[in-house]
């Protein structure tokens, strides 16, 4: 009996053990208990195609031009930025002579055009405000043999803001301490012209003093020519050297005029050319036939620019 009941007890502490067993191990499975926190997985960048946003640009006295690329028929002019005032009127009345062809002009300081013809710009034609500019070209070999002809003549001039808030009323007030003047930089044609138009004015008229005291004044040397006019229709400076075509295209009103004798003034000769790598060179030849004829002249005049042989 005693050997039963042991036999007995054993058993039933089996069957204990195990039934607390099984309760551990169900409990394990279906625990709710807090795990060990796992490190946050760290944040990867975000790459993307989509365009960049845009950022402020940098501070320029130009803006970027377009490239552009050969097309038959369409004439592309590298032009001197101070045609910027006639070039619709020549672009409209070229096409109406040329029926099916057309002309855009990237219109620029006339430095920055030689540097992007040099450098594989494409251009059909090529109008500069210096032969300087033309014939290093040409000697370079961009020009089509025979196509290098003068065009067309400017003089310089000073313009005043609207108003003219600084009362100056001749050349001698701009040498005034405190007048601020802008002026092309030297690269530029008109610059050179300007410094030029500067020194007959100390020699004939005035004084090395007053030359000296009018490039102190000078307080913007600009990329191009019709930069110095916005900046004086902007008030930003009270005075400014440009080409007289610029004063004549302007909206009237835009300006105040003064005038340099011509005994002192220069004058300005203007070139155009049809370049080598041109793939139109029909329209491009029929351009510069059209500039030269009596319509383009006659645009030219209507917008200030003097015919050649002006003296």
């Amino acid at each position: 009996m005693e050997r039963l009941l042991s036999k007995n007890s054993l058993i039933l502490i089996g069957i204990v053990c195990g039934l607390l067993l099984a309760t551990t191990f169900l409990a394990g499975c279906t625990s709710t208990a807090p795990q060990s926190p796992t490190p946050a997985a760290t944040p990867q960048p975000v790459v993307t195609t989509a365009a960049p946003a845009s950022t402020p640009a940098a501070a320029a006295t130009g803006t970027p031009k377009p490239t552009f690329t050969p097309s038959q028929g369409n004439v592309v002019a590298f032009t001197a930025a101070s045609l910027t005032g006639v070039s619709p009127t020549l672009a409209s009345d070229f096409e109406k002579a040329y029926p099916g062809e057309t002309v855009v002009f990237d219109l620029d300081g006339t430095q920055a055009l030689k540097t992007q013809v040099e450098n594989g710009a494409y251009a059909d034609v090529f109008i500069s405000a210096s032969n300087s500019y033309t014939n290093a070209l040409s000697k370079e070999g961009y020009f089509v043999n025979g196509t290098v002809k003068p065009l067309t003549s400017n003089y310089v001039i000073v313009i005043l803001p609207a108003g003219n808030p600084r009362n100056i009323t001749s050349l001698a007030d701009l040498a005034d301490p405190g007048v601020k003047i802008a002026m092309e930089d030297k690269s530029v044609p008109a610059g050179t012209a300007t410094v030029a138009v500067l020194a007959k004015l100390a020699n004939d008229t005035y004084n090395a003093d007053w030359n000296s005291s009018v490039f102190k004044n000078v307080v913007s040397y600009e990329t191009s020519e019709p930069a110095v006019a916005t900046k004086v229709s902007l008030g930003e400076v009270d005075a400014g050297f440009v080409y007289e075509s610029t004063y004549t295209a302007a909206p009237k009103n835009t300006y105040v005029a003064i005038t340099i004798p011509k005994k002192d003034n220069y004058l300005q000769t203007y070139t155009i050319g049809v370049l080598k790598g041109s793939t139109s060179t029909g329209p491009a030849a029929d351009f510069e036939k059209f500039m030269l004829s009596a319509a383009g002249q006659q645009d030219l005049l209507d917008f200030g620019f003097r015919p050649l042989g002006t003296s």
